[in-house]
């Protein structure tokens, strides 16, 4: 046992002589876990899923795991984890993760990966705090200042390609540089003419709106089989998007790599995969041209890191998955400092009114780029009582009734 010997509370100003923030510096102290409490928050299209972990030296830390349609399943799996973590010393983060996931035995999958992946994101938070340094810091530094950006969500309420083109100027307006969207309507595995020809109308009526200036990310979600996905990518080809995202469902690393093989698009997957084991397949197979990870699910800051680092071997760019809540969106933002192969990052344009409530999130975007935050940890810290002013309420997958544009509530807004 370390012998307690020192606690030190500084305060660190930032640079540039901005506000000052709490930094905790511990020499030959053993800090402990002593409590995790979960939060889940109603954000409309699902509900955020947050977890905090308590020290007894009173330094916290914040993670997400947002599941969509799977909350309380999650937080059950985060029950769990609390057993092993009471008691821990919350800076093993290599020991802690390896254990978890060992001694799950029925290892993997969304529940526990995300579980897994939120307190794993909590103990760099705890980390960096405990050091005065923002996490990217602790995984080598920044090599972007930096991060380019693209808009998921812009298209809420769209109902006719008149309202995409309307949304997608207006987006664009904002200094965004990327649009992503799902065309496809309700289908599943098939595709009819007229429901291809809808689609491919919308996106040239978005393609003429914004011109040929802005990135168009072409959203399948996973729906697909493989002679339909081969056939809707050679209808993209003229539109040049970057990519065309999980044109088929994501259990079969084969079928993906016959797509691309015969798609004249690029063709980018990888958020339903979970840890470095997965994506080891996905490369072995050349399956994905950009791979999509989701720091909510994958593993964390570490796994991700270390699937960034495979695709960098591979000369392959690395795009996150992003569309989750102000917490996620902290972490991802790390993880893109201090990756070299970091791509381009998923941000939704608008969220609920309480996102900015629930949260001390501060970010600065312009001119289609998101700065890297330099406080200490994850740079982020939650708001209790707000969050439980917004308590969980049941929603369900929207892909395949018709109402894929229903992403935001009417009264939804800008956070950043």
């Amino acid at each position: 046992m370390i012998r307690r010997q020192k606690f030190i509370k500084r305060n660190i100003r930032r640079r540039n002589n901005e506000l000052q923030s709490t930094a905790y510096i511990f020499w030959g102290v053993e800090m402990k876990i002593v409590d995790v409490k979960t939060f889940i928050v109603d954000c409309y299209r699902t509900n955020f899923v947050f977890v905090k972990l308590y020290t007894d030296e009173g330094v916290t830390g914040i993670g997400e795991a947002t599941l969509e349609y799977k909350e309380h399943a999650v937080a059950g799996a985060i029950e769990d984890i609390k057993r092993y973590l009471i008691g821990k010393n919350p800076l093993d983060i290599e020991a802690h993760y390896h254990n978890i996931y060992r001694d799950a035995y029925w290892r993997g999958g969304a529940v526990l990966m995300s579980a897994l992946s939120a307190v794993e994101m909590a103990l760099w938070d705890i980390n960096g705090k405990s050091l005065g340094v923002p996490v990217h810091r602790l995984l080598g530094g920044k090599v972007h200042e930096k991060v380019k950006v693209y808009a998921n969500a812009w298209f809420a309420g769209a109902s006719s390609m008149e309202d995409f083109a309307a949304k997608a100027r207006e987006t664009v307006g904002r200094g965004f540089k990327g649009l992503k969207w799902d065309p496809f309507g309700k289908t599943y595995m098939t595709i009819t003419n007229a429901e291809l020809d809808s689609a491919i109308a919308c996106i040239g009526a978005v393609r003429d709106a914004v011109g040929r200036d802005v990135d168009l990310f072409i959203e399948g979600h996973g729906r697909f089989n493989v002679p339909t996905a081969i056939k809707i990518a050679q209808e993209l080809q003229p539109f040049n998007p970057v990519w065309f995202e999980e044109p088929i469902p994501p259990d079969n690393v084969s079928a993906m790599s016959e797509v691309r093989r015969k798609s004249p698009v690029a063709v980018a997957g990888g958020e339903r995969l979970f840890t470095r084991y997965a994506f080891r397949e996905v490369f072995e197979n050349k399956a994905l041209d950009f791979v999509q990870p989701d720091i909510s699910h994958a593993g964390g800051i570490m796994e991700s890191r270390k699937i960034a680092a495979m695709a960098e071997a591979n000369y392959i760019p690395f795009a996150p998955h992003n569309p989750s809540g102000p917490v996620a969106n902290a972490a991802t933002l790390q993880l893109a400092a201090c990756t070299p192969n970091f791509f381009y990052l998923e941000i939704m344009a608008s969220d609920v009114p309480w996102r900015k409530d629930i949260t001390d999130e501060q970010l600065h975007f312009e001119d289609g780029y998101m700065t890297i935050p330099d406080k200490p940890g994850l740079g982020i810290e939650l708001d209790e009582e707000a969050a439980l002013q917004h308590p969980y309420a049941p929603h369900d997958l929207r892909h395949y009734n018709g109402t894929l544009t229903q992403i935001r509530p009417p009264a939804s807004e800008p956070y950043f």
